[in-house]
């Protein structure tokens, strides 16, 4: 956060676009997305309508994302800036304070309803293992990972595809086209995966790991297990957390622990070593590797990987 003060004072310094900035008289609509996700939407709905252009890099974590100068200049002269609303770019707040967009700004987070993020059994910060204290179901703050529910994500999408139609009314039909037709293949992806659910008999997974995907585990109905709360800072879990998730592995006689893109996964190694199990990746779609974006990756294809992971290991 300290280091957007002196990008604000930069942007002031520029008094002409960036050789990688659209001219300010574009006739298309210019869109500017914080993360993937929103990226991924936009794109979806705007089609070859609109430009939509992706803020944080591939591979960059939110949490610390450092604004430049450009990246201030983009999100103040487009027509519509989307962006989460949480804990994770909490430093767009920052920026829109300090400048006037001139476009329209929608915050994923008021798209759809919120769930509040609490510690759960074995969780770090969910006991004080030192000195006995019980803090289960302790609110941590809203969650904002609502994409990771696919029914979530067509209602995002919708929206963004209702934006896009105020902004654009000529091209109005097209992007409410595009919108519906992305957000139709998400609420099958929804069905797949209440099928696959359906299907077992424990719907129980352990993360070793941060997990983001309580909208995800509330949609299918999962009993879940992790060493950090979605927006946790901690990377470093107790013996006694590690200790827990290994003996749940154990006992539900789970086959694989998880971990999250961009993980150096060492937690989930450890405690699949110790009950001698497997590994696997669950694709949370909060960002991307450059060759996945350059590859054409869409929300809609990981989280399909994800399904066929599921089929795997579960």
């Amino acid at each position: 956060m300290k280091r957007i003060f002196p990008a604000l004072c930069a942007l002031l310094l520029l008094t002409a676009c960036g050789p990688d900035l659209p001219p300010e008289d574009s006739e298309r609509p210019q869109i500017v997305a914080t993360v993937f996700p929103a990226y991924d939407f936009a794109r979806s709905a705007a089609g070859e309508l609109a430009d939509v252009t992706l803020l944080l890099p591939p591979g960059a974590e939110s949490h610390s994302y450092e604004p430049t100068p450009a990246d201030i200049l983009r999100v103040q002269r487009c027509d519509l800036f989307i962006y989460l609303g949480g804990e994770s770019d909490a430093w767009v707040d920052t920026i829109l304070s300090a400048i006037e967009p001139r476009g329209d700004v929608l915050r994923m987070i008021d798209c759809v309803d919120l769930l509040e993020e609490e510690t759960v059994e074995g969780m770090q910060g969910g006991h004080d293992h030192e000195e006995g204290h019980d803090h289960l179901g302790e609110v941590l703050s809203m969650d904002e990972h609502v994409w990771t529910a696919p029914r979530n994500a067509a209602a995002v999408t919708r929206i963004i595809g209702q934006r896009l139609a105020l902004l654009d009314r000529s091209n109005g039909e097209a992007y409410a086209a595009g919108a519906e037709a992305y957000a139709l293949e998400l609420e099958e992806l929804d069905r797949d995966f209440a099928a696959f659910f359906d299907t077992l008999p424990d719907r129980t997974i352990v993360f070793g790991d941060r997990f983001p995907l309580l909208y995800f585990a509330e949609a299918y109905d999962l009993d879940y297990y992790a060493a950090f709360p979605g927006c946790g800072a901690q990377t470093e879990p107790s013996a006694a957390t590690v200790a827990f998730l290994t003996r749940k592995v154990r006992e539900e006689g789970l086959p694989a622990v998880w971990y999250i893109e961009f993980s150096n996964h060492l937690v989930a190694d450890s405690i699949a070593e110790a009950a001698g199990v497997e590994t696997a990746q669950f694709h949370t779609c909060h960002n991307v590797s450059r060759a996945d974006l350059e590859a054409g990756a869409t929300c809609l294809s990981l989280m399909r990987a994800n399904l066929e992971t599921l089929r795997e290991h579960m």
